[in-house]
């Protein structure tokens, strides 16, 4: 039997199409767990520290090679 390849961010918008053969499905039982334990302004609070944390984090600079365009 081959297996079924499923891009899960897109087709599981609606609900998991693989059902009990899910490799996800140990992390979906994790945030339901989360999500029912938490209150929302706990989840508010921890997104505020994430927000700040990355505020605070120097710029990170792309720079592009031109290779040998710029000869």
């Amino acid at each position: 039997m081959e297996a079924k390849t499923v891009n899960c961010a897109v087709d599981c918008v609606d609900g998991c199409v693989l059902g009990d053969e899910c490799p996800n499905k140990e992390y979906a039982s994790a945030a339901s767990k989360f999500i029912n334990e938490t209150s929302l302004d706990k989840m508010h609070e921890i997104a505020e520290a994430a927000l700040r944390k990355k505020m605070m984090q120097p710029p990170q600079w792309v720079i592009p090679d031109f290779g040998d365009e710029q000869k």
